[in-house]
């Protein structure tokens, strides 16, 4: 099978696998505010993730391209859209295109498509500088993303075997590109401990990419014949992840990603750390199903949907969201409770 084809595959059953709705966002629950002295034009939903100011803290996360027409056609609806809403857009792995230059016009439509909008790129934590430098010239990008996703290649049948290096080839990225290093995975999530690796590194921000939503473990194994189906449980829930990775005091910025399906869902990332939000599975299924205009439609419905939540808590700023209460109960309790995090301070923030 080609690499084209395989990401073609990936979209197929990204799309039939659909999402686990593991995340554990739904152990959150936030403390009623009956005076929340706000209103709906008080509300900013601007943020920040270093250099990077988005109006509104959803972006339009990696998906793909690589895959010829196909994936085209769908980098440039994507494209379209995030010019039309004024979000930030991320591309998929663009090693297609380093290897194969008939690919570059799969993720080159990004640029053409929103000449003024923020581009991010992507490539996996096996580039070398010159293939990160030529990655971000292919889309004149304002960022770089580099993924993690060993789980996916161990259960890919052609994957990679071998993941000795990559914190130092991170770290020369960081050191070498004149554009902002974001760290992703891609569905299994950061562990605090990884987290304290990439913050020594001095990345521009960090996506956990947590366990709940596409998951490529389970894509993987349905172009296998013999499943590794214990992998398709494996990895730590975005909602877990994500507090992890806040219990480290740094000032690098937060991404919250993995299955993230709706504003409440958005509303529970940004109070407990996230400066961002990356949706993907959502914005491809609507898009499929819909078309362009419906997800439009859909991602300015979450932006509403985010304020009207804000103004019920009393939080005219994603920084003073991150100050609501708010109650962890369930798995993300124990887990939380086992990993040493005291879940308590939640409860009681003013």
């Amino acid at each position: 099978m080609t690499r084209a084809e395989r990401k073609l595959d990936h979209i197929k059953h990204a799309l039939s696998t659909g999402q686990s709705r593991a995340t554990w966002l739904d152990d959150i629950r936030f403390v009623h505010q009956a005076l929340p002295n706000s209103s709906w034009d008080s509300v900013s939903l601007q943020t920040q993730i270093g250099e990077l100011v988005f109006g509104s803290p959803i972006f339009i996360n990696a998906m793909t391209g690589g895959g010829g027409a196909k994936t085209t056609e769908l980098n440039s609806q994507l494209a379209r859209i995030s010019r039309e809403m004024n979000i930030p857009m991320a591309v998929g792995s663009q090693m297609a295109a380093i290897k194969n230059s008939e690919e570059i016009q799969s993720y080159a439509t990004v640029r053409k498509e929103n000449p003024n909008g923020m581009i991010i790129a992507n490539l996996g934590s096996e580039a070398t500088v010159d293939q990160a430098k030529r990655a971000v010239d292919m889309l004149e990008a304002n960022a770089i993303q580099i993924h993690l996703n060993v789980i996916q290649e161990l259960t890919m049948p052609e994957g990679d075997r071998d993941f000795q290096g990559a914190l130092s080839r991170i770290e020369q990225l960081v050191n070498e590109l004149t554009v902002p290093v974001i760290v992703k995975e891609t569905g299994f999530g950061i562990s605090r401990e990884a987290a304290i690796k990439l913050m020594e590194m001095n990345v521009a921000a960090i996506d956990v990419g947590g366990f709940g939503g596409t998951n490529f473990a389970a894509i993987e194994n349905e172009r296998r014949q013999r499943k590794l189906t214990y992998f398709n449980d494996w990895g730590i829930p975005t909602a877990a992840s994500l507090i992890e990775t806040t219990t480290i005091n740094s000032t690098i910025p937060l991404i919250a990603s993995g299955g993230i399906q709706h504003a409440l869902d958005i509303v529970k990332c940004l109070s407990i750390g996230a400066s961002a939000v990356g949706l993907a599975g959502v914005i491809l299924k609507t898009l499929v199903d819909d078309g362009e205009l419906a997800t439009i439609e859909e991602i300015k419905q979450i932006n509403e949907d985010l304020t009207m939540l804000m103004v019920s808590l009393g939080a005219n700023s994603i920084q003073e969201l991150q100050q609501s209460p708010l109650i962890i109960s369930g798995d993300l309790h124990h887990y939380l409770s086992q990993r040493g995090i005291d879940t308590h301070t939640y409860a009681n923030r003013k």
